[in-house]
């Protein structure tokens, strides 16, 4: 298919391409509600999506598996990690498998803080979906997951080729 960049696609890239579009736009906008939503709390989408991160870990983590698991670079992630800690929202301790790399924890004020913003985004995600069929939901979920499997697939196979 002839797209206006000059460029071949087959439908499914053609389509895939327009999703891609559609996810940027999406991305921007869950970006800005997501500040609106939390402002008061003296939080940033970034800064949510962090302390989401560290919470939903399980147990401490060093900044570079949190990096890893939300698809950012360790760098962007550390950034806001200190920012967090300069506030009282996380704390570092030591790393008993990394003398360098300490792990991130929630503080009290970071687990309220995590708890509170929890509270706003359910009713507001029930409303933002309010009439769209599940299956539909279910198979936008598919699709975004099936093309992170990818992309991180060839990320990883493009990391080990030799140059050249």
């Amino acid at each position: 298919m002839n797209s206006p960049d000059g460029y071949d696609h087959t439908p499914a890239g053609a389509v895939a391409t327009d999703l891609i579009l559609a996810v940027f736009r999406l991305n921007g906008g869950l970006l800005r509600a997501g500040d609106e939503l939390i402002a008061d709390l003296n939080l940033t989408s970034a800064r949510w999506q962090v302390l989401g991160a560290i919470g939903m870990a399980g147990e401490p983590q060093p900044v570079a598996n949190l990096a890893r698991v939300m698809g950012l670079t360790r760098q962007a992630v550390q950034r806001v990690a200190n920012e967090l800690e300069s506030e009282g929202f996380v704390a570092y301790t030591a790393n008993p498998h990394h003398r360098r790399a300490k792990l991130v924890v929630l503080t009290e004020r970071g687990t309220r803080t995590i708890r509170a913003a929890a509270k706003r985004q359910s009713p507001w995600i029930n409303e933002l979906v309010a009439g769209l069929p599940i299956r539909d939901i279910r198979c936008a979920l598919r699709v975004a997951r099936a093309l992170d499997v990818r992309l991180n697939a060839e990320a990883r196979m493009s990391s080990v080729r030799p140059a050249g």
